[in-house]
């Protein structure tokens, strides 16, 4: 009997001898879960309402679908069956969003009519609209759950698909992709709960990719796979908060995106403002720039304006002054330089603008530029605006508009205090003028400006409860300042809004044309309340503490005068309570980067290069694992130790693709190699006789011979047997990490 025959026969425990029959309940569980992961951080940035039950119900449709079609067709040809479970989980999901969406105005409640196909339009551009002007947290509306259980039902059924045909890669991408959307789009802190989710996932689709390959190991190694993802969680989690991230990471090259809402703490505490733009004007001193104003108060947040919008041509509304107030022209030239936001820039009040697309339409409401597809960014524009300029005797002579609340919107109940704040600090004053000239006086001289207390109290917002805290407090930053002024002047009962925008910044050296130049810099995003008196508009006020001039009007024996000469109607960037030449901006937050100078500042490279090296770090985690114990076991033989060379012979065929069955003996392996793929005879052979040499032959004191130059020569020549996507999926996914490591030897007799 020969040495081969008398070779015990071991079962094969390294590799399947046959294919396992593909799943069709894992993967639909699996790819039910991944919707579910990609749709948690909406829920952070919409309100709780019909569409986070849509989109649930849209992702688990699809899976029970995709499960139940692969079940009945699992005797049918892969394409077949995987047609028709694409074309079920399309039908399914178009008729379960008719159904949860417009329901009435299909047939059998399921299936679209023409009346439905328009019911999604609108309620598209509905959704549109909220998402270009809102703030998140957004209301749930019909058109956000017409749009989000759309978009979700065409997640959920490519995810279901590309488990299905063992995509794990690139499912994870997409989840990551679409669950990253919202933290990007709100430039919001790490959900660190949706990262571990995240992180786990990835797990689970890797080990059901591998169990369903017919040439993956049979067991796989959680130790490893877990110790991947715990690498990778803790660079995102751990490393990347921690990194000092630029403003200029976001918005196409803009150094700060500016929305609709109110949260500018962020941008006002960034250690580095830059400049986001320069104006040039005829008047005297730079006027504010506004953005956009925010009437709605439903008790947590104050909502932008959205009112109709008209054509440039069609001007920027009717006059909201009487003929008998004063009012003087000015026109302003603003270049836009690294502010990315869907507004432009603009005095009030504006009567004209050129130099823009016409994408850029008016909202007469508030005299200001919005663009639903266009970006700030890079505009160069004159606007022609006027300087309103009642005497003190017009305006007190005013009543201020009465509040305006909406009828539809469910009353806010504020906490007792804001009202009774303000009925004390107004009990002298005799009309509404002199109250809020009270209101401003007190803020300003009672209170302090800080942009670290409110983080520091946790009140950092402008909900009512965030507002009594600070009127408790008394520190915070302008829209504390904004909030709080706004709700004490609605409890007396006048029509008040809020308006974010930018103070008007410092002088320069330079000029354009014959008009100095102005520098403004991301620190000098500003909120501040206004109120509407009939017959003379919109009338700002500078509350905020040790922050612009206030605003003041003088008697009629002068025009348009203050304290000490004219004093703007919009409130100055300068820094005390008497007018300056010049508007200054100094806060006692910023330090010396408070206000710009006319200088681009340098951005710095750290934040990106940092954050890139990271993601390289994670991206190539395996790739460098699978090169250290490539490196191990190349050292080990190259003492001779056969078990080590076979051993990653095995590895890098799995790597590659390559196909393995545990019936072969090493010299038919070997043989196999040389006749398919080329491997050199000579040092296939020094392998396998080792290998035999180490299974078969009495233990020897003699040195075994040097393998790693024999093994070296035949891993080149696999490499090179294989096209290029084959050689980098081996390079950065190798799947032979995934066998266990008390099965990643060979079953040596």
């Amino acid at each position: 009997m020969s040495r081969r025959d008398r070779t015990p026969v071991q079962t094969a425990q390294w590799h399947r001898e046959y294919d396992l029959p593909a799943g069709v309940v894992a993967p639909g569980v699996l790819a039910a879960a991944a919707g579910l992961v990609a749709m948690w951080p909406f829920t952070a940035v919409i309100q709780p309402g019909a569409w986070s039950f849509s989109v649930v119900a849209v992702i688990v449709v699809t899976g029970i679908t995709g499960v139940i079609v692969r079940t009945l067709l699992r005797r049918r040809t892969p394409w077949v069956r995987d047609l028709v479970t694409l074309t079920a989980q399309v039908v399914i999901a178009v008729a379960t969003v008719t159904r949860l969406v417009a329901g009435d105005t299909a047939v059998l409640g399921v299936i679209p009519t023409e009346t439905t196909l328009v019911t999604f339009q609108t309620l598209a551009a509905s959704a549109a609209e909220q998402i270009t002007f809102g703030s998140a947290p957004l209301e749930s509306t019909p058109g956000l759950q017409a749009i989000l259980a759309g978009g979700f039902a065409i997640v959920a059924i490519l995810l279901d698909q590309l488990i299905a045909q063992r995509g794990a890669v690139i499912a994870f991408l997409l989840t990551a992709v679409v669950g990253a959307m919202p933290m990007i789009v709100t430039v919001s802190g790490v959900n660190v709960v949706w990262f571990v989710m995240l992180g786990i996932l990835l797990f689970l689709l890797l080990r059901q990719t591998a169990a369903q390959h017919p040439e993956a190991p049979r067991r796989s190694s959680a130790a490893l796979a877990a110790g991947v993802g715990v690498a990778a969680l803790a660079s995102t989690v751990i490393i990347a908060p921690a990194l000092p991230v630029s403003a200029a990471l976001t918005g196409t090259g803009a150094g700060v995106t500016v929305d609709a809402s109110l949260r500018l703490g962020n941008d006002l505490r960034q250690p580095n403002p830059v400049e986001v733009l320069t104006l040039a004007t005829t008047a005297d001193t730079a006027p504010y720039l506004r953005l956009t104003t925010l009437s709605e108060f439903d008790g947590r947040v104050w909502r932008p304006d959205r009112g109709d919008l008209q054509a440039q041509s069609e001007g920027f509304g009717a006059e909201e002054w009487g003929s008998e107030i004063a009012v003087e022209e000015q026109s302003t030239s603003i270049r836009v330089i690294r502010m990315s936001s869907s507004w432009l820039p603009v005095p009030y009040p504006a009567t004209s603008v050129q130099g823009i697309p016409a994408t850029w339409r008016v909202s007469p409401e508030n005299r200001t530029l919005t663009s639903r597809s266009a970006d700030a960014a890079g505009n160069d524009y004159t606007v022609r605006s006027l300087s309103v300029e009642p005497t003190l005797e017009q305006i007190r002579a005013t009543p201020a508009a009465p509040a305006e609340p909406d009828p539809d919107a469910e009353p806010v109940e504020l906490p007792a205090v804001i009202a009774e704040s303000a009925d004390e600090v107004t009990a002298d004053a005799t009309n509404d003028y002199d109250r809020l000239i009270a209101l401003q006086s007190w803020f300003r001289s009672e209170f302090t400006y800080s942009l670290e207390t409110p983080v520091e109290e946790d009140f950092d917002g402008t909900g009512a409860e965030a507002v009594a805290r600070f009127l408790d407090v008394r520190s915070g930053y302008c829209i504390h300042f904004a909030g709080a002024f706004a709700l004490m002047a609605q409890s007396l009962d006048m029509d008040v809004r809020i308006v974010v925008g930018y103070l008007p910044g410092s002088l320069t050296t330079s000029t354009r044309g014959d008009e100095a130049v102005y520098s403004v810099s991301s620190d000098q995003l500003h909120s501040w309340p206004e109120v509407r008196f009939p017959g003379i508009g919109w009338v700002p006020f500078e509350p905020t503490a040790s922050l612009g001039v206030p605003t003041a009007f003088a008697a009629g024996a002068t025009t348009g005068g203050g304290t000490g000469g004219s004093t703007p109607t919009e409130p100055s960037a300068a820094p005390s309570a008497e007018q300056t030449t010049g508007p200054e901006v100094e806060r006692p937050d910023a330090g010396d980067n408070a206000g710009a100078t006319g200088t681009l500042r340098t951005l710095d490279p750290t934040p990106v290069m940092l954050v890139t090296f990271g993601v390289l770090v994670v991206v190539l985690l395996p790739g460098l694992i699978r090169l250290a114990v490539r490196a191990s076991r190349r050292g080990r033989a190259r003492r001779g130790d056969a078990a080590s060379a076979w051993t990653e012979l095995r590895a890098t065929m799995l790597d590659l693709g390559l196909s393995l069955s545990d019936a072969e003996s090493p010299r038919m392996r070997g043989a196999d190699l040389v006749r398919d793929h080329g491997v050199d005879a000579d040092a296939m052979r020094m392998l396998t006789d080792a290998v035999e040499h180490a299974s078969y032959a009495r233990p020897s004191a003699a040195p075994a011979d040097d393998l790693d130059d024999a093994l070296a020569t035949v891993l080149a020549r696999l490499r090179r047997s294989v096209d290029r996507p084959a050689r980098l999926r081996a390079l950065f996914i190798p799947r032979s990490l995934f066998a266990s490591r008390d099965q990643d030897a060979p079953v040596l007799a």
